[in-house]
């Protein structure tokens, strides 16, 4: 099947956007690096009993999501022309049910597939990448999300594995930038995901008016 978007055309818009806001964008990095960095220093006095652990993991767990899904919807309004906006994060907050149950189907299916064998697993991970974006953009629920994903990305395995391989390698240069690379590489690599979804996404619904 054809490929619904180039590389080049995810990768040059996506910097753009990004470039638009980068100081907020990586400034909510490091404030999530320093609640998190916080959070584990006030936890280790707790680290010395199972309940104290299990209390602990369970908040920088809820943290974590919180911010995942807030960071998303930063992005989609980045790309709207919108200043990110930290209302975002308390928006999201509703929806950390949602997305933790389909973290969790999503994340067993693909285990399965990798046990079964290393590419079924890549294969299940890109057809169903898109579940958490669908919960933000179209406030999709748990089963929603997971087959929207999964249809949204029909035919485009091939060029979201390479879209991925090129994800990774902007990671690694971040990194090899003595490390702070990585806080500027973030930002892009979310963006490209969040573009490619919309831009995915737009098709299907254009090729499916009767189902808006």
């Amino acid at each position: 099947m054809e490929a619904k978007f180039l590389i080049s055309e995810v990768f040059n818009t996506s910097w753009k956007y990004t470039k638009s806001q980068i100081w907020v964008l990586v400034g909510l990095m490091i404030g999530m690096f320093i609640i998190s960095f916080t959070l584990s220093i006030f936890a280790l006095p707790a680290s010395g009993s199972i309940t104290g652990q299990i209390v602990v993991n369970l908040i920088s767990m809820i943290i974590s999501m919180i911010f995942s899904l807030g960071y998303i919807k930063n992005l989609f309004q980045t790309l709207d022309g919108i200043e990110p906006q930290f209302s975002a994060y308390g928006q999201q907050a509703r929806k950390l049910f949602t997305y933790f149950i389909a973290s969790i189907i999503v994340g067993i299916t693909v285990l399965i597939g990798c046990i079964i064998f290393i590419i079924p697993g890549i294969y299940l991970a890109l057809r169903l990448q898109f579940f958490q974006a669908l919960i933000v953009e179209e406030d999709a629920g748990i089963i929603d999300s997971i087959k929207l994903s999964w249809k949204i990305t029909e035919g485009q395995v091939g060029q979201l594995f390479i879209l991925m391989l090129t994800m990774i390698g902007i990671a690694i240069i971040g990194l090899l930038l003595f490390g702070i690379g990585i806080l500027f590489a973030t930002p892009l690599i979310y963006m490209m995901y969040c573009y490619t979804f919309r831009k995915l996404n737009a098709i299907v619904i254009a090729e499916n008016p009767e189902n808006v």
